[in-house]
């Protein structure tokens, strides 16, 4: 579905108080850490081939197999860094991209399937490629997003696979946001910001008219088209103009009304479609539920294979990552939140599936301890939805007074989501108790949900999450004297709010690619997210209408609240939070005499990919946390 298609993540401590597991132990960080043996498996649109990421000279590179073959071919060569996805262009040739250090200006790369005629399609310094259309249909060609021309937007050009001619469709005025085609690949939506604050929907019935604006809406109120009716006339939308909860409706491109509402979810909004270009059909609506995922079908075919694979693989979440063009052989993922995962082929006709791999065969599923949806109420009524994962050996009813890490997502406008997580499961081999929650801000849960978190950045959104440890101190779970926080990006945010604004919850604290200063993230954001800065204003505060506001909630001003140890952890190319965040926070504390480990490396940038860096991080977590949780 051409709209939701897009090239796309040591001392052990021995635990004194209850249950010392010897098992746990025995699990070594590393295994939690390592590049996985093989994943990312995806179908040639042939059904000859599938290819998949695997380790080469530890990092991840592409490889390609004949299916029914044991023979495998490497087609790159990379030792830098880790691809970032891939794609498969038609039967002979696949697409890839990657980054330079973690700078996420992600280039476009091409090699046939036996490694042969490597090509370098948008290598160019400081340029970020999107894609908008893999042209499934049409071997030789695929359009891009490319913010060569200016760094703010990005132009959409058509790729020749063959040649490398770029081709500029239209140019950006310097104010759209995404471009849309339809199913036979003509650019005919642009999605808009028009006076900072408020979304526009521009649409053309054929590529020689000009765009025109059909709709005009705060970007606070959601309509995205998903994809076209396979008439190319009618759009599938999802939106939440009128209601709480986006719903999937049929609409009018040309004039954005609705037609008929085809799926709604009183408690979720909706996370995914599937759609049929064999049929040409919608054949699916999902939602991401408290555990696993919520599907309503449209199409009997299609739910009654889900059926058959559910029996096959009872237990686990199931879905389908790729499928050759006659729909027949498809590539199945299956997880749960105990085990990294498998891949399968399946052959629809002979109800037949196939074992190709699993993911990281090293995590024991019988080793591993289960992520438990919990919920507790904040401080003014909200529901809030969570996760606790306890070390092997508890329950619910038998943990008492265990040292608990506490894990805010990142985002914030993203969500935790029940699965394995291999820190959570790392943390709890070393008898750790790790407790997720999906605080005010968290997408997925309706508008309200969301704009509750708007210009809350350590204040109710931080709310939520001291409440989230306060109930779990009273269930007698968590040991009072023994609670760190650990988060990555806003997460990070929330760890450093954590240990400035409630100074005495927290023993310790890590923070991993954090804002510490709401002025400068602002001001060192990519360029790419220049256009969208008013809208940040609105979410996270304005820093002349909000001074106040921001310098109050700005751990970095307040560092004389804090108490508890802190390690902080940085990508010297980080695009979205500067380096700087850290830098000044670190400086701020040792001018305090206050505790704080720092480390930086040079290669990375939001968040560490290298697996030496990512085994250096997480060793100096658990002896920083073995220190400071212990007995």
């Amino acid at each position: 579905m051409k709209a939701f298609k897009r090239i796309f993540a040591a001392a052990t401590l021995l635990v004194t108080t209850g249950l010392a597991s010897e098992v746990n132990a025995q699990v070594p960080l590393e295994d939690f850490f390592k590049n996985p043996e093989k994943v990312g498996y995806q179908i040639s649109p042939d059904g000859k081939y599938f290819s998949y990421m695997a380790p080469y000279e530890n990092r991840l590179n592409l490889f390609v197999q004949e299916i029914g073959s044991d023979k495998t071919t490497r087609i790159t060569s990379e030792t830098a860094r880790n691809l970032a996805g891939s794609m498969w262009a038609n039967g002979h040739r696949i697409l890839y991209i990657k980054d330079t250090a973690g700078d996420e200006n992600y280039q476009l790369y091409g090699v046939n399937v036996d490694g042969t005629e490597p090509k370098a399609y948008t290598a160019f310094p400081n340029v970020r490629t999107q894609i908008i259309d893999p042209l499934e249909n049409i071997d030789s060609l695929v359009i891009i997003g490319l913010n060569k021309r200016n760094p703010q937007v990005f132009d959409p050009y058509r790729l020749n696979l063959n040649t490398g001619e770029l081709t500029q469709l239209a140019e950006n005025p310097g104010n759209i946001q995404g471009w849309m085609t339809d199913h036979d690949g003509k650019l005919r939506v642009a999605l808009a910001i028009v006076d900072g604050v408020n979304t526009q929907i521009l649409y053309r019935e054929t590529e020689e008219q000009p765009f025109r604006p059909v709709l005009t809406t705060n970007f606070k109120e959601t309509v995205n088209f998903a994809t076209f009716t396979p008439d190319n006339k009618m759009v599938y939308a999802l939106t939440n103009i009128g209601r709480d909860k986006t719903a999937l409706v049929l609409m009018d491109p040309a004039t954005c009304e609705e037609k008929e509402v085809l799926y709604t979810n009183d408690k979720y909004d909706i996370s995914g479609l599937g759609y049929s270009e064999l049929k040409k059909k919608l054949t699916s609506v999902s939602c991401t539920g408290h555990k696993g995922i919520i599907r309503h079908y449209f199409d009997k075919d299609e739910e009654a294979i889900r059926t058959k694979l559910e029996q096959k693989l009872k237990g686990y979440d199931i879905g389908t990552t790729s499928q050759d063009k006659s729909e027949n052989i498809r590539m199945i993922y299956a997880g749960s939140d105990r085990t990294y995962g498998t891949y399968y082929t399946y052959n629809v006709k002979e109800d037949k599936l196939t074992k190709v791999a699993d993911a990281a065969p090293w995590i024991k599923e019988e080793e591993m301890v289960a992520m438990t949806p919990i919920t507790y109420t904040s401080r003014d009524g909200l529901t809030i939805e969570g996760y606790l994962t306890l070390p092997k050996g508890y329950t619910m009813e038998t943990a008492k007074k265990l040292p608990v890490v506490v894990n805010p997502h990142g985002g914030p406008w993203a969500r935790d989501t029940w699965g394995y997580n291999p820190e959570v499961q790392f943390l709890a081999t070393r008898g750790y108790a790790v407790l997720q929650m999906n605080f005010r801000g968290s997408t997925g849960y309706g508008r309200k949900f969301t704009e509750l978190g708007y210009k809350q950045w350590g204040q109710t959104m931080q709310n939520d999450i001291t409440d989230g440890v306060e109930w779990l101190i009273k269930q007698g779970i968590a040991d009072p004297k023994r609670i760190a926080i650990y988060g990555a990006s806003y997460g990070g945010y929330a760890t450093l709010a954590g240990v400035t604004f409630t100074p005495d919850l927290y023993a310790c604290a890590i923070d991993y690619v954090g804002v510490a200063n709401l002025f400068t993230f602002m001001q060192t954001i990519p360029p790419y997210w220049k256009p969208l800065l008013d809208m940040m204003y609105e979410m996270v505060g304005d820093p002349v209408k909000d001074k106040e506001m921001m310098e109050k909630y700005s751990p970095v001003f307040h560092v004389d609240q804090i108490k508890a140890p802190l390690f902080v952890a940085q990508g010297a190319n980080d695009p979205r939070v500067n380096k700087a965040e850290s830098d000044q926070m670190v400086e701020a504390l040792k001018k305090r005499g206050i505790e704080v480990e720092y480390m930086v490396k040079d290669n990375e940038g939001h968040g560490f990919h290298n697996e030496e860096n990512k085994f250096d991080f997480y060793r100096a977590m658990d002896k920083f946390l073995s220190i400071h949780l212990k007995k």
